[in-house]
Protein backbone atom coordinates (compact mmCIF):
# COMPACT_ATOMS: atom_id res chain seq x y z
CA UNK A 1 0.00 0.00 0.00
CA UNK A 2 1.40 3.38 -1.00
CA UNK A 3 1.56 6.36 1.33
CA UNK A 4 -1.21 8.11 -0.62
CA UNK A 5 -3.43 5.04 -0.22
CA UNK A 6 -2.72 5.02 3.51
CA UNK A 7 -3.69 8.69 3.78
CA UNK A 8 -6.94 8.01 1.88
CA UNK A 9 -7.69 5.06 4.19
CA UNK A 10 -7.10 7.22 7.26
CA UNK A 11 -9.42 9.92 5.91
CA UNK A 12 -12.17 7.36 5.28
CA UNK A 13 -11.84 5.97 8.82
CA UNK A 14 -11.80 9.46 10.36
CA UNK A 15 -14.92 10.52 8.47
CA UNK A 16 -16.65 7.27 9.47
CA UNK A 17 -15.95 7.72 13.19
CA UNK A 18 -16.82 11.43 13.05
CA UNK A 19 -20.14 10.73 11.34
CA UNK A 20 -20.90 8.00 13.87
CA UNK A 21 -20.16 10.29 16.83
CA UNK A 22 -22.23 13.07 15.31
CA UNK A 23 -25.17 11.03 14.07
CA UNK A 24 -25.62 8.29 16.66
CA UNK A 25 -29.11 8.44 18.15
CA UNK A 26 -30.24 11.48 16.19
CA UNK A 27 -33.91 11.91 15.39
CA UNK A 28 -35.96 14.63 13.72
CA UNK A 29 -36.84 15.97 17.17
CA UNK A 30 -33.41 16.06 18.85
CA UNK A 31 -30.85 16.55 16.08
CA UNK A 32 -30.48 20.32 16.58
CA UNK A 33 -29.70 19.96 20.27
CA UNK A 34 -27.27 17.05 19.93
CA UNK A 35 -25.47 18.49 16.92
CA UNK A 36 -24.94 21.76 18.79
CA UNK A 37 -23.28 19.78 21.59
CA UNK A 38 -21.37 17.24 19.53
CA UNK A 39 -19.96 19.46 16.79
CA UNK A 40 -17.71 21.56 19.10
CA UNK A 41 -16.47 18.34 20.72
CA UNK A 42 -15.47 16.86 17.35
CA UNK A 43 -13.83 20.12 16.31
CA UNK A 44 -11.90 20.24 19.60
CA UNK A 45 -10.61 16.72 18.97
CA UNK A 46 -9.50 17.65 15.46
CA UNK A 47 -7.77 20.83 16.62
CA UNK A 48 -6.04 19.10 19.53
CA UNK A 49 -4.93 16.19 17.34
CA UNK A 50 -3.40 18.53 14.73
CA UNK A 51 -1.63 20.65 17.36
CA UNK A 52 -0.24 17.69 19.32
CA UNK A 53 0.79 15.71 16.23
CA UNK A 54 2.62 18.54 14.45
CA UNK A 55 4.32 19.92 17.56
CA UNK A 56 5.46 16.48 18.72
CA UNK A 57 6.76 15.42 15.31
CA UNK A 58 8.69 18.65 14.78
CA UNK A 59 10.05 18.48 18.33
CA UNK A 60 11.35 14.94 17.78
CA UNK A 61 12.99 15.96 14.52
CA UNK A 62 14.79 18.84 16.22
CA UNK A 63 15.94 16.72 19.16
CA UNK A 64 16.63 13.60 17.02
CA UNK A 65 14.90 11.46 19.62
CA UNK A 66 11.72 9.40 19.21
CA UNK A 67 10.54 9.53 22.82
CA UNK A 68 10.66 13.27 23.42
CA UNK A 69 7.57 15.47 23.12
CA UNK A 70 6.95 19.15 24.01
CA UNK A 71 5.53 18.03 27.37
CA UNK A 72 9.12 17.46 28.52
CA UNK A 73 9.51 21.25 28.53
CA UNK A 74 7.01 21.43 31.39
CA UNK A 75 3.79 22.48 29.66
CA UNK A 76 1.67 19.85 31.40
CA UNK A 77 3.13 20.70 34.81
CA UNK A 78 2.73 24.43 34.15
CA UNK A 79 -0.90 23.97 33.09
CA UNK A 80 -1.59 22.03 36.30
CA UNK A 81 0.11 24.73 38.38
CA UNK A 82 -1.97 27.43 36.66
CA UNK A 83 -5.23 25.62 37.39
CA UNK A 84 -4.26 24.94 41.01
CA UNK A 85 -3.10 28.54 41.51
CA UNK A 86 -6.33 29.97 40.12
CA UNK A 87 -8.42 27.96 42.58
CA UNK A 88 -5.94 28.50 45.43
CA UNK A 89 -5.84 32.29 45.01
CA UNK A 90 -9.33 33.18 43.82
CA UNK A 91 -11.42 30.18 44.94
CA UNK A 92 -13.36 27.60 42.95
CA UNK A 93 -16.42 29.84 42.62
CA UNK A 94 -14.60 32.91 41.33
CA UNK A 95 -15.11 34.37 37.87
CA UNK A 96 -11.54 33.48 36.93
CA UNK A 97 -12.10 29.80 37.74
CA UNK A 98 -15.59 29.47 36.24
CA UNK A 99 -15.35 31.67 33.14
CA UNK A 100 -13.84 29.54 30.33
CA UNK A 101 -12.63 32.58 28.37
CA UNK A 102 -10.67 34.02 31.27
CA UNK A 103 -9.28 30.62 32.25
CA UNK A 104 -8.22 29.87 28.68
CA UNK A 105 -6.68 33.30 28.16
CA UNK A 106 -4.66 33.12 31.37
CA UNK A 107 -3.48 29.56 30.70
CA UNK A 108 -2.53 30.17 27.07
CA UNK A 109 -0.83 33.50 27.79
CA UNK A 110 1.28 32.12 30.66
CA UNK A 111 2.34 29.00 28.74
CA UNK A 112 3.27 30.92 25.59
CA UNK A 113 5.13 33.51 27.67
CA UNK A 114 6.91 30.74 29.58
CA UNK A 115 8.13 29.08 26.39
CA UNK A 116 9.12 32.40 24.80
CA UNK A 117 11.18 33.45 27.82
CA UNK A 118 12.74 30.01 28.10
CA UNK A 119 13.78 29.91 24.44
CA UNK A 120 14.90 33.55 24.48
CA UNK A 121 17.10 32.93 27.51
CA UNK A 122 18.52 29.77 25.96
CA UNK A 123 19.25 31.12 22.47
CA UNK A 124 20.31 34.51 23.79
CA UNK A 125 22.94 32.94 26.02
CA UNK A 126 24.95 31.80 23.01
CA UNK A 127 24.55 28.10 23.79
CA UNK A 128 23.38 25.87 21.00
CA UNK A 129 23.28 22.47 22.69
CA UNK A 130 19.65 21.29 22.59
CA UNK A 131 20.36 18.82 25.39
CA UNK A 132 20.92 21.72 27.79
CA UNK A 133 17.49 23.12 26.88
CA UNK A 134 15.88 19.71 27.45
CA UNK A 135 17.54 19.34 30.84
CA UNK A 136 16.35 22.81 31.85
CA UNK A 137 12.85 21.83 30.75
CA UNK A 138 12.93 18.63 32.79
CA UNK A 139 14.10 20.47 35.91
CA UNK A 140 11.47 23.20 35.51
CA UNK A 141 8.78 20.60 34.85
CA UNK A 142 9.58 18.78 38.08
CA UNK A 143 9.78 22.06 40.01
CA UNK A 144 6.40 23.26 38.73
CA UNK A 145 4.83 19.89 39.40
CA UNK A 146 6.10 19.86 42.99
CA UNK A 147 4.80 23.40 43.60
CA UNK A 148 1.40 22.39 42.23
CA UNK A 149 1.33 19.35 44.52
CA UNK A 150 2.21 21.53 47.52
CA UNK A 151 -0.69 23.88 46.74
CA UNK A 152 -3.03 20.93 46.20
CA UNK A 153 -2.25 19.67 49.70
CA UNK A 154 -3.34 23.05 51.07
CA UNK A 155 -6.65 23.15 49.20
CA UNK A 156 -10.07 22.47 50.62
CA UNK A 157 -11.33 19.02 49.48
CA UNK A 158 -14.27 20.60 47.67
CA UNK A 159 -12.00 22.95 45.76
CA UNK A 160 -9.64 20.10 44.96
CA UNK A 161 -12.49 18.42 43.10
CA UNK A 162 -12.57 21.42 40.75
CA UNK A 163 -8.83 21.16 40.15
CA UNK A 164 -9.03 17.41 39.64
CA UNK A 165 -11.50 17.91 36.79
CA UNK A 166 -8.86 19.97 34.94
CA UNK A 167 -6.01 17.51 35.46
CA UNK A 168 -7.10 15.38 32.50
CA UNK A 169 -8.12 16.28 28.97
CA UNK A 170 -11.85 16.93 28.63
CA UNK A 171 -13.57 17.19 25.26
CA UNK A 172 -17.16 16.97 26.46
CA UNK A 173 -17.13 20.20 28.45
CA UNK A 174 -15.12 22.37 26.06
CA UNK A 175 -16.69 25.73 25.25
CA UNK A 176 -18.05 26.11 21.72
CA UNK A 177 -16.88 29.71 21.48
CA UNK A 178 -13.36 28.74 22.60
CA UNK A 179 -13.19 26.06 19.92
CA UNK A 180 -14.05 28.56 17.22
CA UNK A 181 -11.54 31.02 18.70
CA UNK A 182 -8.75 28.43 18.56
CA UNK A 183 -9.40 27.39 14.95
CA UNK A 184 -7.50 30.29 13.30
CA UNK A 185 -4.71 30.21 15.92
CA UNK A 186 -3.96 26.51 15.51
CA UNK A 187 -4.41 26.51 11.75
CA UNK A 188 -2.08 29.50 11.23
CA UNK A 189 0.59 27.96 13.48
CA UNK A 190 0.18 24.60 11.75
CA UNK A 191 0.56 26.18 8.31
CA UNK A 192 3.66 28.07 9.44
CA UNK A 193 5.20 24.85 10.77
CA UNK A 194 4.19 22.98 7.61
CA UNK A 195 6.13 25.53 5.55
CA UNK A 196 9.29 24.42 7.37
CA UNK A 197 8.78 20.82 6.25
CA UNK A 198 11.50 20.87 3.57
CA UNK A 199 14.03 22.36 5.97
CA UNK A 200 13.11 19.80 8.63
CA UNK A 201 13.81 17.07 6.06
CA UNK A 202 17.40 18.31 5.95
CA UNK A 203 17.57 18.88 9.71
CA UNK A 204 16.71 15.20 10.20
CA UNK A 205 20.19 14.41 8.80
CA UNK A 206 21.74 15.74 12.05
CA UNK A 207 22.83 19.31 12.69
CA UNK A 208 26.32 19.11 11.19
CA UNK A 209 25.04 17.71 7.91
CA UNK A 210 22.21 20.25 7.82
CA UNK A 211 24.68 23.10 8.39
CA UNK A 212 26.92 21.86 5.59
CA UNK A 213 23.87 21.87 3.30
CA UNK A 214 23.16 25.51 4.02
CA UNK A 215 20.56 25.29 6.81
CA UNK A 216 20.76 27.88 9.59
CA UNK A 217 20.19 25.32 12.34
CA UNK A 218 19.78 27.74 15.31
CA UNK A 219 17.21 29.87 13.46
CA UNK A 220 15.23 26.88 12.21
CA UNK A 221 15.36 25.25 15.64
CA UNK A 222 14.13 28.41 17.36
CA UNK A 223 11.24 28.91 14.92
CA UNK A 224 10.15 25.28 15.10
CA UNK A 225 10.34 25.27 18.90
CA UNK A 226 8.28 28.46 19.19
CA UNK A 227 5.62 27.17 16.79
CA UNK A 228 5.53 23.82 18.61
CA UNK A 229 5.22 25.64 21.93
CA UNK A 230 2.36 27.78 20.62
CA UNK A 231 0.49 24.73 19.29
CA UNK A 232 0.85 22.67 22.45
CA UNK A 233 0.08 25.65 24.72
CA UNK A 234 -3.18 26.51 22.95
CA UNK A 235 -4.18 22.84 22.72
CA UNK A 236 -3.49 22.23 26.42
CA UNK A 237 -5.33 25.40 27.45
CA UNK A 238 -8.31 24.33 25.31
CA UNK A 239 -8.79 20.66 26.31
CA UNK A 240 -6.18 19.88 28.96
CA UNK A 241 -3.08 17.64 28.85
CA UNK A 242 -2.98 14.36 26.91
CA UNK A 243 0.35 12.92 27.98
CA UNK A 244 1.12 10.00 25.65
CA UNK A 245 -0.77 11.01 22.50
CA UNK A 246 2.20 12.75 20.88
CA UNK A 247 4.56 9.86 21.61
CA UNK A 248 2.03 7.35 20.29
CA UNK A 249 1.05 8.98 17.01
CA UNK A 250 4.52 10.14 15.97
CA UNK A 251 6.05 6.70 16.30
CA UNK A 252 3.09 4.98 14.66
CA UNK A 253 3.51 7.40 11.76
CA UNK A 254 7.20 6.55 11.38
CA UNK A 255 6.44 2.83 11.49
CA UNK A 256 3.57 2.92 9.00
CA UNK A 257 4.75 5.45 6.41
CA UNK A 258 7.76 4.70 4.25
CA UNK A 259 8.73 8.26 3.33
CA UNK A 260 11.06 10.64 5.14
CA UNK A 261 9.41 13.78 3.77
CA UNK A 262 7.86 15.87 6.53
CA UNK A 263 5.06 17.14 4.31
CA UNK A 264 3.65 13.62 4.03
CA UNK A 265 4.56 12.69 7.61
CA UNK A 266 2.92 15.81 9.04
CA UNK A 267 -0.32 14.96 7.23
CA UNK A 268 -0.14 11.30 8.17
CA UNK A 269 0.66 12.04 11.81
CA UNK A 270 -2.24 14.51 12.08
CA UNK A 271 -4.64 11.99 10.57
CA UNK A 272 -3.47 9.18 12.87
CA UNK A 273 -3.88 11.54 15.82
CA UNK A 274 -7.44 12.39 14.72
CA UNK A 275 -8.24 8.70 14.30
CA UNK A 276 -6.85 7.92 17.75
CA UNK A 277 -9.00 10.56 19.47
CA UNK A 278 -12.20 9.86 17.50
CA UNK A 279 -11.97 6.08 17.81
CA UNK A 280 -11.02 6.45 21.47
CA UNK A 281 -14.10 8.58 22.07
CA UNK A 282 -16.27 5.91 20.44
CA UNK A 283 -14.76 3.34 22.81
CA UNK A 284 -15.32 5.60 25.83
CA UNK A 285 -18.96 6.33 24.94
CA UNK A 286 -20.15 2.97 23.58
CA UNK A 287 -17.87 0.38 25.20
CA UNK A 288 -17.13 1.85 28.63
CA UNK A 289 -20.42 3.80 28.76
CA UNK A 290 -18.62 7.01 29.83
CA UNK A 291 -17.25 5.32 32.95
CA UNK A 292 -13.77 6.56 32.06
CA UNK A 293 -12.24 9.46 30.14
CA UNK A 294 -10.59 9.59 26.74
CA UNK A 295 -7.29 10.77 28.19
CA UNK A 296 -7.14 7.69 30.44
CA UNK A 297 -7.62 5.39 27.43
CA UNK A 298 -5.01 7.24 25.36
CA UNK A 299 -2.48 7.31 28.20
CA UNK A 300 -3.00 3.60 28.89
CA UNK A 301 -2.45 2.61 25.25
CA UNK A 302 0.41 5.10 24.91
CA UNK A 303 2.07 3.77 28.05
CA UNK A 304 1.93 0.21 26.72
CA UNK A 305 3.34 1.37 23.40
CA UNK A 306 6.17 3.18 25.20
CA UNK A 307 7.06 -0.01 27.07
CA UNK A 308 7.03 -1.88 23.76
CA UNK A 309 9.49 0.65 22.33
CA UNK A 310 11.77 0.23 25.33
CA UNK A 311 11.71 -3.55 25.03
CA UNK A 312 12.56 -3.32 21.32
CA UNK A 313 15.26 -0.69 21.97
CA UNK A 314 13.58 1.85 19.69
CA UNK A 315 14.20 4.85 21.89
CA UNK A 316 16.52 6.72 19.55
Amino acid sequence: MTDKSKICLLIILIVSFAVFLLGHGLTADNYQYFLSKRTPKILAMILASIAIALSSFAFQTITHNRILTPSIMGFDALYLLIQVSIVFITGSLSVVALNPYINFSISAFIMVSFSTLLFHFYFGSGRRNIIVLLLVGVVLSQLLFNIANMLVMMLDPNEYAVVQANMFASFGTVSKQLVYLCIPIILLAAIALFKHANVLDVLWLENDNATSLGVDVPIVTKRALLLSALLIAVSTALVGPVLFLGLLVTNLTREWFTTYQHKTLFIGCSLISMLALLSGQVIVEHVFALQTTLSVVINFIGGLYFLRMLLKNQIV
